[in-house]
């Protein structure tokens, strides 16, 4: 039942156009619906995609050491470590599991893969932007990248391009 209510003279009730709540598991035990990242060693697994507010929930699974991504976003990020630890080489602060972190926006950052893995619960707005060593954009990633990607992995491992269906609001 959806949690948005609209209003009457006398009573709330419930609209029948608002979207219906996402209920997903977020450290899945299928691989399957673990999206491989650009980089070896690193998935993410789909929660949430905001094609309205332009925005992505995800899992992020790191499972080598060194370095993963250097980028900006434009828009604020937060994260929460679920497992494990990682950093970023700019700052000289790791996180460990049941940290919290806000990314202001316009951050950039590189990430570090620390030794045992991590999982991380990122919800990041508006684009991930890839950059250079000398802070060139060299690609980006947004809410529909981030959906093609996972459609065409689940595609390939058999759980069809529609199970991506399920994460769209």
């Amino acid at each position: 039942m959806s949690q948005i209510i609209s209003t009457t003279r006398d009573k709330l009730t419930v609209s029948p156009f608002s979207a219906p709540e996402l209920l997903a598991k977020a450290q899945s035990t299928d691989e399957r619906e673990w999206v491989p990242a650009a980089k070896d060693g690193v998935w993410m697994r789909p929660l949430l995609f905001d094609t309205v507010a332009g925005a992505w929930v995800n899992v992020t699974r790191i499972r080598c050491e060194g370095f993963i991504s250097r980028h900006a976003h434009p828009c604020p990020v937060h994260a929460y470590v679920l497992e494990g630890q990682w950093r970023y080489a700019e700052r000289d602060w790791i996180a460990n599991a049941g940290d919290y972190l806000l990314e202001p926006p316009g951050d950039i950052h590189t990430l570090m893969g620390l030794p045992g893995g991590s999982e991380t619960l990122f919800w990041i707005g508006g684009t991930l932007v890839e950059l250079d060593e000398q802070g060139n954009a060299t690609g980006y990633a947004d809410v529909f990248t981030r959906i093609e990607q996972a459609a065409a992995h689940f595609e390939k491992v058999g759980l069809g391009a529609d199970h991506v269906k399920q994460f769209i609001r």
